[in-house]
């Protein structure tokens, strides 16, 4: 098979002389160390554009945040302009609705609030002035309202001020002498955080305006629900939005009490901003996953995306159009067998914009209401987030040649405008590896995807070490994006190759393959990972068979330690990053039961060979190649009882390993410079074995 050269984005292509010139691969410091920028956010009339942009500063161990305004009406050259002080650290930006002032969130003075500067830049003033971190928010739709969540203690609601009844009990809590805690009841921790007590809540507060004094008082509209707004750990804004006439909010929450960790029936509830009205169910008939509520420009129809499967977290989510007044609800696009993770109405009503996984990468999709029609508008590569203003788009992009850049568009996205530099440009002596998708027959014969990735200094007729990526979830994918924890161009920036096999399981090939790997966890996806290097191995004749390491998180950490029975022929090495050892143990000491519950099916005690029937922890007698194992003790999701088994079971053999211990990270290495420590000690792993 020839080798292609992935297609360049436009604003790579006039940089080709520039990469010519590199002399390094991309390092570890470089990839902690590289400014990324996030949250396109268009002014209503779609002619500016703020983003945040984060900076690193490696060596004084220091990070900030700004805000950067681009205006779209002009052609010209200059770079977008800072518009927030220096100092000030920020996120999530929105504009007014008559587009003249900029609101965001900011800790600047203690705890995460609002606050507001004119959209072309000036001194920020304070807007909310809570006792606790408003955690995100949504400015109603005339901008005199500001819906924001906070986590407040549910016995506290009945105090004047919720906020400063929450605040002084979590300051006792830390003064106390006594550390001991009681729970009655499961999500005793969560991903990374022990339960205090706290539930997410929405609040309701007037938007204080210029030289007033910022707003210190709020009406709870949640707390008839038993459940947090946004959802734990990674919901945000958008999981609740406004009305377009401002008279509700409708927001996904799961009330489940004690059956949570089992459940993943949320429903979205249309609120009352007064917190005058009980909140109702529009979404009670599914027992499955609703969200991501978004509003006609009427208000007669709510949108939103909807699973069918009740504990299934990786379920595909349908596209739902809601008709308020009759309860009706219909699915638009049955028949596109994809999951999108995002929704926005197009400017004249008629359609949505969707950013899905496809077929390995991330593209963004138009789909017509009333036809349900796809279009793909926004390839090669992922889209990671996007905003839509008349007719505008814009959106952040990566690939697996740089982190997000942000472009702009047309409605159509005929021809797209960079607004910010991409990794090329950033880190000028860095040559990327080179990379390419391929397929092959995989288990039951059907065609599987993978990529594999030249070296940075790839010569013809070398051969070069392989670092075998597996990707988690398992539901996941190693697509063509960018990432700053399993980033294939830090190895190929080693001078290595890597190859990455979107096994049965992986997502953007249609449900019934993402389906596949329930329940089958050491089998199918094994074979096609087997497979898949028999298949690189023939087709790529730069990849040295004989000196490669398989390397693998949370699930793909899982298969490591199966790998390491069932095929460890190929090996020279292995690393598994919090991994699991014992899936019938992971099965209770997890925190998300549901995943574990659909994944093997049913509970431990209900179905007990569904946990041993792939089981590396039966198996470990025939381990026998040198692994790197990695846990973190914070990690609830895949607890360090299954890193620290693993670590055990290869040193009480005498088989080569080394355990890499981060007291102060959950399932992933977040923090910098432990962020270069786990790559620089990956790196030596391999690279001690690929000389031996």
């Amino acid at each position: 098979m020839k080798f292609r050269t992935a297609l360049l984005p436009l604003c790579l292509t006039a940089l080709l002389p520039l990469q010519a010139q590199a002399e390094r691969g991309l390092q570890p410091r470089d990839l902690v160390s590289l400014t990324r920028v996030s949250s396109p956010t268009l002014s209503p009339d779609g002619g500016r554009l703020v983003f945040v942009e984060r900076t690193v500063d490696l060596e004084g161990d220091a990070s900030g945040t700004a805000l950067y305004l681009r205006d779209l009406r002009t052609r010209d050259l200059r770079p977008p302009q800072r518009i927030t002080p220096e100092g000030w650290a920020v996120n999530s930006p929105t504009f007014s609705p008559d587009g003249a002032t900029l609101y965001f969130l900011s800790g600047k003075h203690g705890t995460q609030q609002v606050y507001a500067m004119p959209a072309t830049g000036g001194e920020p003033r304070q807007v909310t002035d809570f006792a606790l971190d408003i955690g995100s928010y949504q400015l109603s739709p005339d901008g005199t309202r500001v819906a924001f969540s906070a986590d407040v203690f549910t016995d506290c609601a009945g105090e004047a001020d919720v906020f400063a009844c929450s605040k002084a009990r979590l300051d006792g809590h830390e003064a106390s002498k006594v550390s001991g805690v009681t729970y009655d009841q499961l999500f005793v921790r969560h991903w990374d955080t022990w339960n205090d007590g706290r539930l997410s809540r929405l609040y309701v507060a007037p938007v204080s305006g210029e030289g007033a004094a910022a707003t210190t008082s709020a009406t709870a509209v949640s707390q008839a629900l038993d459940g947090d707004i946004p959802a734990k750990p990674f919901g945000g804004a958008e999981d609740y939005a406004w009305a377009p006439d401002g008279g509700s909010l409708v927001a996904s929450v799961r009330v489940a009490g004690a059956a949570a960790p089992w459940s993943t029936n949320f429903d979205l509830y249309r609120l009352d901003p007064a917190g005058a009205r009980a909140p109702v169910n529009l979404t009670e008939a599914n027992p499955a996953w609703d969200t991501g509520p978004v509003f006609s420009a009427d208000g007669g129809t709510l949108f939103y995306r909807a699973m069918q499967r009740p504990g299934f977290e990786a379920d595909r989510y349908a596209i739902m159009a809601l008709d308020l007044a009759s309860g009706q609800a219909r699915e638009i696009a049955p028949d596109w067998d994809r999951s999108p993770s995002s929704l926005a109405v197009s400017a004249d009503g008629q359609a949505l914009y969707a950013a899905a996984q496809d077929t390995g990468e991330y593209p963004l999709f138009r789909i017509d209401i009333a036809s349900g029609d796809v279009t793909r508008l926004i390839g090669e590569g992922s889209v990671s987030s996007f905003d839509v203003a008349g007719q505008t788009l814009a959106v952040a992009r990566n690939t697996m040649r740089s982190g997000d850049v942000i472009y702009t568009t047309t409605a159509d996205a005929t021809e797209l405008r960079a607004i910010t530099p991409d990794a090329a440009e950033r880190l000028p002596d860095v040559r990327m590896g080179d990379y390419e998708q391929f397929t092959f027959r995989g288990w039951n014969g059907n065609t599987v995807h993978g990529y594999v990735v030249k070296p940075w200094n790839y010569r013809e007729g070398e051969q070069y070490p392989v670092a075998f990526l597996i990707h988690g979830g398992p539901q996941g994918s190693f697509g063509d994006g960018w990432s700053y924890r399993w980033n294939p161009q830090t190895y190929a920036g080693q001078g290595w190759a890597v190859v990455m096999i979107d096994f049965h399981g992986s997502t953007g090939y249609g449900q019934d393959f993402t389906d596949a790997i329930s329940q089958h966890w050491g089998d199918r996806p094994l074979e096609d990972l087997q497979k898949g290097w028999a298949a690189a191995l023939r087709d790529y004749d730069f990849l040295d068979g004989d000196r490669a390491c398989a390397l693998g998180a949370s699930y793909g950490g899982y298969m490591v330690n199966w790998i390491a029975s069932q095929w460890n022929a190929p090996w020279k090495c292995l690393v598994n990053h919090n991994g699991v050892f014992d899936t019938r143990s992971m099965g209770l000491v997890t925190e998300e039961l549901w995943f574990t519950e659909w994944e093997h099916g049913g509970t431990v005690y209900d179905n007990p060979d569904g946990y041993e029937r792939f089981n590396p922890a039966r198996h470990i007698g025939e381990w026998r190649v040198p692994m790197l194992v990695v846990a973190g003790q914070n990690d609830f999701r895949v607890p360090v009882d299954q890193s620290l088994s693993t670590f055990t079971a290869l040193q009480r053999q005498g088989i080569p390993s080394r355990l890499m211990y981060f007291p102060d990270e959950n399932h992933w290495v977040l923090k910098p410079h432990n962020s270069v420590y786990w790559h620089e000690t990956v790196n030596d792993w391999l690279r001690h074995y690929f000389a031996n």
